[in-house]
């Protein structure tokens, strides 16, 4: 009896609570028979594509452009919250440079950065730094409403930051 009892419990705390339900014996079914089929229904797990990633949810945006006295932005990037973003950061080379902006990289998730056609998939970023001239490609989906400004580290000019406002 306390065998089947520890059975009972062992099966019912391995069983999802909606399975316990249609998984009880009928009555008068042999009390050896331990094979459960659940049934799930069709679509029960089918969340379906998101659509973030979309490309009826991509934009792409001007490129920010690192070179020792020119401008990095072209203006003001005004984005959406839930809105999947491509954006082309290059160096001339003139000089080593980086972007940084923590708050910017926080208040956004980033799908990929990629270099030389390398992927990185990070969990975090607080600047990008080229020590020579090139690119990197960014996407992401901005989350967080807020103003931020991505910055060369050490300057102070306006033209020096790009601001992006997340509406």
């Amino acid at each position: 009896m306390k065998a089947r009892i520890a059975a009972a419990l062992l099966a019912a705390v391995a069983l999802p609570a909606a399975a316990q339900d249609s998984a009880a014996p009928a009555e008068g079914a042999a009390e050896e028979a331990a094979d459960f089929s659940i049934e799930v229904p069709k679509g029960a797990h089918d969340y379906g594509f998101a659509g973030l990633l979309a490309r009826d949810n991509r934009a792409d945006l001007p490129p920010l452009t690192l070179s020792s006295g020119k401008p990095v932005a072209q203006g003001t990037y005004t984005l959406k919250s839930g809105t999947y973003y491509r954006i082309d950061i290059t160096a001339d080379g003139t000089a080593e440079l980086a972007l940084s902006g923590g708050d910017f990289f926080r208040a956004i998730w980033i799908n990929e950065i990629v270099i030389e056609d390398i992927e990185i998939r990070p969990m975090g970023v607080h600047s990008i730094e080229f020590d020579s001239a090139g690119t990197a490609h960014m996407s992401f989906i901005a989350i967080v409403p807020g103003t931020y400004t991505l910055s060369i580290p050490g300057s102070h000019s306006e033209t020096q930051s790009a601001t992006f406002v997340i509406q």
